[in-house]
Order: C-alpha cells, then structure tokens, then sequence
C-alpha cells in the first residue's frame, strides 16, 4: 500500500459526504475548518493528523475510548504502514463483551465515523462493513495503555483495593509515586525480558502497570483513583453511571426558594463587604493582589468566613466593583498609597433591580478566568495564594465550571446529586480529563455554585437552569424571569417588638428598605431580617432631615403590631435632644440658643481636639471641617446637627471612598472554537469549488498563457453564462487554480466570482491557464 492511498481513501469517502454531513464534521471537529481547507483531499490530511485527532479526543467519553482501544487492538493485528485496519464489528464485539450493549457500540462506530477518526474501507459488505483508521488513532485515547482491555478490565474497584493492599512497601511506594505524579513513569524493568521478581514486572503482571516500551510503564486509572482516595473508575461495564437514586426530600418550589435565599444572602454580604471596604480600604500587595491578613480584617468586620470575602471580592473584583487605586475622599489616618475600594459603579449598581444585581455576579463567576476557592491554598514554594492574585488564574475554569454543572441538568427537578455521584459522571463523560475530576475540584465548585444561588440541596434551581442553557447572545431575560419568580414576594411592614427591634418577615421592598435602614441598624438577616433601633440609628435618621413625629409616624403605619411606648420615649428624647448644637462652615461653626450648653461643650475635651473657640455666648468656631466636628462632639457625649448656610439640615454621614471604575475583568469564556451552520456551510461550499478546481480537465475550449485567446474565452463565457476554471499566479509567485463565475472584462482584469471572493479581480497577464466549463 502507497502512502498516498490512505489519505486518497479517506479524501474519497469525505467527498462522496452530502453538504449537510460535511457541514456537521466540521461543527464537530472546528479545528479543521481554520484555515479553509483547499479541497477534500486537504481535510483528509488535516483529519488524519495526530493533532487533530487528540483534539477529537476531548470530546470522547468511556465507552467510546473502551471501542477505540478495541479496534486499535483488532486493527494493529493487520495494519500496514499508515493504517489501522480493516476492522469488522464483530471483532469489536468480541474484543468488548457484554461489557457494553450492541444498540451502543454502533452508536459509537457511527459516531466516530462521523468524526472521520474511522471510515468505510470498501472492503466489507453492505450489511458488514469494514473499518479502517490512520495509525495515529491512539492520540485519540485518554492515556497511553490500553486499560479498558486489559488484566483490571474486568476486576471491580474491590478486587483491585485487594491487590493494591496485598503489595509489599517498595511496590506500594512506586504507586504512590506514581499516582501524585504523572502516570507515566520511566523504567528499566519495564522491558518483557526483565527480572521477573524486581517489582515493576510483577507490577505489570498484576495489571497495575501498562508496558508502554522497554523503558515506560503507565499506571492504571481504576488503581491511580484508589490510591489518590477518589471515587474508583469503574470498568466492568461501560453503561452511564446513574447521578442519583431518586427524587430527593424537597420539591422544586423548595429548592428554588432555597437557592433564592442564597442569592439574597450574596448579595447582602456583597453589600456589607463594599460598605467596609468603602470606609476602611484594603492594602494591595507588591504582587497586585489582596492578603489573607486583610481578608481576615474583612472577615471580622463582617463577621463572615475568609472563603466567602475571597468569593465575593473576586467576584466584585471581575465586575469593576471592586478595583485598586487611590481612595477618593481620603479615609482617616490613610497612608495614601493604593488601596481596594469600591468604584464609582458601586452607587448604581446597589439601586439596580434585586434579580439583575444577582444576574450580573452569577454571570460573572460561571464566566470567571480564576478559581476562587483555592485562596489560602499555598503553592509549590509554600506560599499563601492571595485573592486577586495571577496564582489563581486558569483559563480552562470556565469550560470546567459548566462541565461539572452540565450533568446536573440532564437530571430531573428536584433531584439531588452528592459530589461521588458526580465526579463519576464527570469521569465517565471526560475520561482524558480523570485527573482534575478530584471531590475537592468538583465539590468546592459546587459550594460556589451553592452560594451563588445556582445549586440548592445538590439539585439544580430553576434560575441556575435557564443560566446555564442560555444562549450567550441572549439579554438574559428567562434567567431574570426564572430568579424574580424564585424570589419572595417583597413586604411593605414589620413587627415592633418590646426590645427595640424590627422583625421584618421576608425581603422589603425598595421603598420600606430604605426607610428601616435610615432608622435602624441590621441586627440579623436571612429570610426574615432583624433590625435595631438605637440613639446612634436614630440620630443617623434625624440628620438626614426626618423628623421625630415622622418617625414614629413611620412606625405605627407600617408595624403589624403596637409599637411599644418605651420606643416611642426614646425617639422623642433623642429627637428632643437632637440638633440643640448646630456646626456650619467656618472651617466649621458651632450655634446653640443654649449659653449653657455651649459653655459646657467649651470646657470639654471635644473643644481641645478640635481647637473650638468662643466668639459670642452662642457661637464658637473651628478651624477642623465640619465632619471632624461633628464626630468629636458626639464622642464627647453631645448631639450636635449638622447644617447648611440657610440654617436647614443636612446630613453628613459619609458613603465611603471610591476609586475610579474600569471594563469589567471578565472576558467571553475561553471554550475551544465552534463553528456556526452559516460558517460551516461557507467552508463546504470553498470545500467543493476547491474539488471542482482540481478535478481533471472535461472543458470544451482550453487556452494556455495570455493573449487575444484567453480574452475570446472570457468574452465567450460572459455572453453563455459559463463558469471558468482557471490557472493563476499572484503578486508574490504563489501559484493556484480557481473556478470563476464572471461579471466584466474590462481594465485588462477579469471581475467575477469565485470559491474565496464574492468581489474577485485577477489581472489577465497573471492567468497561465483557462478552461471553459
């Protein structure tokens, strides 16, 4: 056999492919599409390419490796210099078993027929067909050896727990190494001709080992999954493993109120978070990033864990949230270097709509370049992995995200998933990729899932549902659809209770929300939040112009229950005693109508820190701002206002610093290039003109070279509607052959039509052939 003959085989059976075949081949297999491929015979050679091939090889699940590594072993039998082949399919049934079932062992064979990683060799029958692949089919398989046919294929994960304990130190040791490591490991023993006592070659015997050559062996799968503690890959059948034993204790309506409840939380502590932030920035690293101490300054500030400020800032961090840079006001006592604040998106964001502020994290993380859950974990030189930092970048994360979230929705509602039930899913639908399917890597990506509001009792929620099965060039409409109906329905009271808080039972609306927490200090939230009312809250309420009368006005219309009289005694007192001090600009000035009162506020320590003096018995200045006056004087005990220069309120309390905002970080998830149908068909449609350039000449009329012919040729296909099959030769001497629909001669150019432009010109001197079709 020639070497040519292989690839003439595969060119042959790819061009007698309809449109619609070819045009799904290259939605399946993208990287063969760029560049066009010149012609079939082009996309055979690409399709045959060990590159290629390992690429195709991603998308391959368990039993579809299981029938490679059976026809690999059929076809070697009978290969001969750059075949594999032919194979039957009952040599593939024999080589398998019972281990897989027949109706899915030919949907395999059609599927990777499909693909072009096999083909009709032409040399069977009608009703027995026979296959034949290029030698470089392996490169398709997960892992080097041929593990689904070999000695532990038909041993279950106890057998091989069995011989794994029955080994002695050394032979253990070299496991272990092997399953921390890479599988491949390099030895002299490895050879069939080795020491049959030294510990690889019995190791081998045991089918522990794979012989990859005389000098390398692979570790088994079902042994490495052992060793390393993870769920065992099982491959004494290769049917679908099942993701759950049934419908669980919660129904949907549950379920998704729990994931609502999640996404209220989230966005709560993103918003307590960005406050502390605001009022007291976080030093950046020399790396850029954000330190574990300050993470834990948040932390306590918040009263949240270290793992869910690492979540939300890099999370707040991606949508420009949350950005780096020099603070604007300048807190107190700041060292006027960069810090992380809030920007100047954060005012607009915290007024957005509930379901798009929680629409726009949840996107942020599933499309989110890093990994969130490693900060804290220390890298290969023991340190610290710092949140924001370039450790935790991975630019597969997003496709992995939503591959351990995908079987998930194949499951029914309110059906829930432990995370040994999924990593075994994972690994039966991703074998090439066992090794990242770890109970951490799965199971901490479900616990950000959990958190975002995606997840709920280890099923799905229907706004994580339409998330995921989005069209990305969708506006999100189901997904906010699907969220406000999983939200609860907002209320517009509370509950007054005797200790000087407010029950609110169930998410506020915007217009109660902002009132309660004008007045009130947030005690404990959740799905029914608990406010306290304090001289400090209530103070706050009156400076930003309320009055006393309207607060408790405001209590006893929107409390289901009495508003106690003690309450009421402390909203009249602090009202009463709110605003005898007055504090303008000067720097600042202080006013009361009381001599007494100012005299007293003199003598204090407040007036020594602020340098305040006495200029009539009811005035005094400043030469500190207004704030700082302020401040100092309530420390001192007094409840000073602040006002404006008609003499009216204002309120002084400080929204916290900024930062200017940026683009948001994230970028379109890096997945592997698809093709559109449109695209797809484009390619087919070069694909065929490229057949038709090369095919062997069956023209009418032939010229060859320039001159008063070729223009009666060309003028002769204008006025007949002819195509023309031409030779070229470009600027830059590289030669090609085009068929051309033409429009005008004119110019000494011939304007036309062809397989790679719409809008093509070729000058007539640069044409060495031309053929009229």
């Amino acid at each position: 056999m020639t070497t040519d003959r292989p690839l003439r085989g595969l060119a042959e059976t790819l061009a007698d492919r309809s449109d619609e075949d070819l045009a799904a081949l290259l939605t399946r297999r993208p990287d063969l599409a760029s560049p066009p491929p010149r012609g079939t015979a082009r996309l055979a050679q690409r399709a045959l390419s060990a590159a290629s091939i390992a690429l195709a090889g991603d998308n391959l699940d368990l039993p579809t490796a299981a029938v490679l590594e059976a026809f690999i072993g059929c076809g070697s039998a009978t290969a001969r210099h750059d075949l594999l082949g032919p194979v039957s399919r009952d040599q593939v049934i024999a080589a398998l078993g019972r281990r897989i079932k027949r109706a899915d062992l030919d949907a395999r064979l059609t599927d990777l027929a499909a693909q072009a990683l096999i083909w009709n060799s032409g040399t069977g029958t009608a009703r027995k067909p026979e296959w034949v692949a290029s030698i470089q089919l392996p490169a398709a398989l997960p892992w080097r050896g041929h593990h689904l046919l070999g000695p532990l294929a038909g041993a279950d994960p106890d057998r091989i727990r069995e011989l794994l304990d029955d080994l002695d130190q050394r032979p253990r040791e070299l496991l272990a190494t092997l399953a921390a490591g890479p599988a491949l490991g390099r030895s002299r023993d490895a050879a069939p001709d080795a020491d049959p006592s030294a510990p690889v070659p019995r190791l081998i015997d045991a089918g522990l080992l794979a012989r990859i050559d005389e000098q390398t062996v692979e570790l088994a799968p079902m042994a490495g999954q052992l060793l390393r503690g993870e769920p065992p890959l099982t491959v004494t059948t290769l049917t679908a493993p099942s993701l759950s034993d049934g419908p669980g204790r919660f129904e949907a309506a549950a379920i998704d109120a729990a994931g609502a409840g999640e996404a209220l939380e989230l966005l709560r502590h993103a918003a307590e978070l960005l406050d502390v932030l605001g009022h007291a920035p976080a030093a950046v690293l020399k790396s850029g990033g954000l330190g574990i101490r300050e993470l834990r300054r948040l932390a306590k500030a918040t009263g949240l864990s270290v793992g869910r400020i690492g979540l939300l800032v890099e999370l707040l961090a991606a949508h420009r949230l949350l950005d780096a840079g020099f603070p604007e006001p300048e807190p107190a006592r700041w060292s006027g270097e960069e810090g992380f604040a809030p920007t100047v998106a954060v005012d607009a964001w915290t007024h957005a709509p509930v379901e798009r502020r929680w629409y726009t994290l949840a996107h942020t993380w599933l499309d989110l370049p890093r990994r969130p859950w490693q900060i804290g974990d220390t890298d290969r030189d023991g340190n610290t992995i710092a949140a924001l930092s370039s450790d935790l970048f991975d630019a597969t994360a997003p496709l992995t995200r939503r591959q351990i979230l995908a079987p998930l929705l194949q499951t029914p509602e309110a059906t829930p998933v432990d995370v040994d039930a999924l990593v075994t899913a994972l690994i039966w639908r991703h074998p090439r990729q066992l090794r990242r399917w770890t109970r951490r890597h799965v199971g901490e990506t479900l616990r950000e899932a959990q958190e975002l509001g995606l997840v709920a009792h280890g099923a799905v929620t229907a706004p994580g549902r339409a998330l995921l099965e989005a069209d990305p060039d969708d506006e999100a409409v189901a997904v906010l659809t699907a969220m406000d109906l999983a939200l609860p329905a907002p209320v517009d009271h509370f509950l007054v209770q005797a200790d000087m808080t407010l029950m609110v039972p169930g998410p506020m609306t915007a217009e109660l929300a902002e009132q309660v927490q004008s007045i009130a200090d947030l005690e404990s939230g959740g799905a029914a939040s608990v406010y306290r009312i304090s001289e400090e809250s209530l103070r706050r309420a009156l400076d930003s112009g309320r009055t006393g009368t309207e607060i408790i006005a405001l209590l006893t219309s929107c409390s289901r229950t009495p508003v106690p009289q003690s309450l009421t005694y402390l909203v009249e007192d602090v009202a009463r005693r709110h605003g005898s001090l007055r504090v303008g600009m000067a720097g600042a000035f202080v006013r009361c109508e009381d001599p007494a009162l100012l005299a007293a506020v003199l003598r204090s320590a407040a007036a020594s820190e602020v340098s305040l003096r006495g200029l009539a018995p009811t005035v005094a200045i400043s030469p500190a701002p207004v704030r700082e006056v302020v401040q100092a004087l309530r420390d001192g005990g007094f409840a000073p206002a602040g006002e404006d220069s008609s003499g009216a309120l204002v309120d002084l309390a400080s929204r916290g610093s900024r930062v200017p905002a940026r683009p948001p970080a994230v970028r379109p998830p890096q997945r592997r290039a698809r093709l559109s149908t449109g695209q797809a068909q484009t390619v087919v449609t070069r694909l065929r003109a490229a057949d038709l350039a090369e095919a062997p000449a069956e023209a009418a009329v032939r010229v060859t070279g320039g001159g008063e012919s070729t223009t009666a040729l060309i003028q002769l296909a204008l006025r007949t509607g002819r195509q023309l099959r031409l030779g070229y030769v470009d600027a830059h001497g590289s030669a090609s052959r085009h068929v051309v629909t033409p429009r005008a001669l004119q110019a000494g150019q011939l304007l036309g039509t062809s397989d790679a432009d719409p809008e093509a010109r070729f000058s007539l001197y640069r044409i060495t052939s031309l053929e009229l079709l």
